[in-house]
């Protein structure tokens, strides 16, 4: 059965370097560590990107 019975360990967050879609109507964003460019545009509507900093959980 997947019933939840107890409270789960908190995921740890770090500030971490993203890219975020300079367009207003567009919500895109991505890790810079996921980035294969040095300038990437943004993959929903091919904007330019600004590096930003943002509380993400930590992946391994």
């Amino acid at each position: 059965m997947g019933f939840n019975r107890g409270p789960q360990e908190p995921v740890p967050e770090a500030e971490t370097a993203i890219w975020t879609c300079t367009n207003d109507s567009c919500s895109g964003w991505m890790r810079d560590q996921f980035s294969f460019e040095t300038q990437p545009t943004c993959p929903l509507c091919h904007s330019e990107m600004k590096k930003e900093t943002k509380m993400l959980p930590v992946i391994d």
